[in-house]
């Protein structure tokens, strides 16, 4: 059993040493048609980094002639299938800049768009990227509304509307961990009106309370009969929204022991 085991892996080896073999001499091949080829067979049988060498080289020498189109098509596809999205996104860009009236367009406008997707980042970093995906792909729904790609479309630009609402929530929530309270509460308000419809809002609201409930307990008292009645106007507005919230108890604690303040303020005022 172990000797055909060894005789296996050394046919597995002859074969590789035969196929990187046969890949050299068609890199050091003079005649571009020949890699053209070759690079199109790679292609068909998905290897795309042999492919994409292979594209790569002659790209130079077939720009303006018929199979520059397809080798720069081509091109953008390797590297997206090899995941390096950011290149991809740039052949594709390339493509639809210099062949703006191939057939292809509208395919390599979108597969641009959603290779600068696949290369954003998740929630918890920067969502720069992601935001350059979102302006791409609805740049090309607006140029191509009947497209054949409109439901993935639409479904990536919510997928980044989740990330970027995600994200903006979590840049509140780390003003308020960091006890940065002033700040969380512009925060959570601005967070409210970029996403008006996101389900985070009930947790945004309460966590507004608490922000001002203890800002106002750190305050100088000059300052805490101002920031108490917040808390008791906000929690009133809360309670309206969210009659069966699971923030309510904490939320009503609050509330009660603001009122308390109040009154111990106003008979040191009177």
């Amino acid at each position: 059993m172990q000797n055909r085991i060894l005789v296996f892996i050394g046919f597995l080896a002859l074969l590789f040493i035969s196929g990187c073999s046969k890949f050299r001499k068609i890199e050091k091949s003079e005649d571009w048609r020949v890699k053209y080829e070759a690079a199109i067979n790679y292609y068909e049988k998905k290897d795309y980094y042999r492919s994409s060498v292979l594209f790569d080289q002659i790209l130079p020498i077939v720009r303006g002639l018929p199979e520059g189109e397809k080798v720069q098509f081509y091109l953008g596809f390797c590297q997206f299938y090899d995941k390096n999205y950011l290149f991809a996104a740039e052949y594709f860009k390339t493509f639809f800049t210099t062949y703006g009236r191939s057939a292809s367009v509208e395919e390599a406008r979108y597969m641009h768009a959603y290779s600068l997707y696949m290369a954003s980042p998740g929630s918890n970093l920067d969502q720069s990227a992601s935001i350059e995906a979102m302006i791409s792909m609805q740049d090309f729904l607006n140029r191509y509304p009947q497209t054949s790609y409109l439901d993935k479309a639409v479904e990536v630009i919510n997928n980044i509307q989740v990330k970027l609402e995600k994200k903006g929530f979590e840049n509140a929530k780390q003003y308020y961990r960091t006890r940065s309270y002033k700040a969380a509460i512009t925060a959570f308000d601005n967070f409210k009106k970029n996403f008006p419809d996101s389900n985070l809002h009930e947790e945004a609201d309460y966590l507004v309370i608490e922000s001002i409930y203890k800002l106002a307990v750190q305050s100088f008292q000059s300052k805490q009969k101002e920031r108490y009645q917040q808390v008791v106007d906000r929690y009133l507005e809360f309670l309206d929204k969210y009659p069966k919230s699971k923030f309510l108890n904490p939320a009503e604690k609050m509330y009660a022991d603001s009122i308390i303040q109040l009154a111990k303020l106003k008979n040191v005022n009177s």
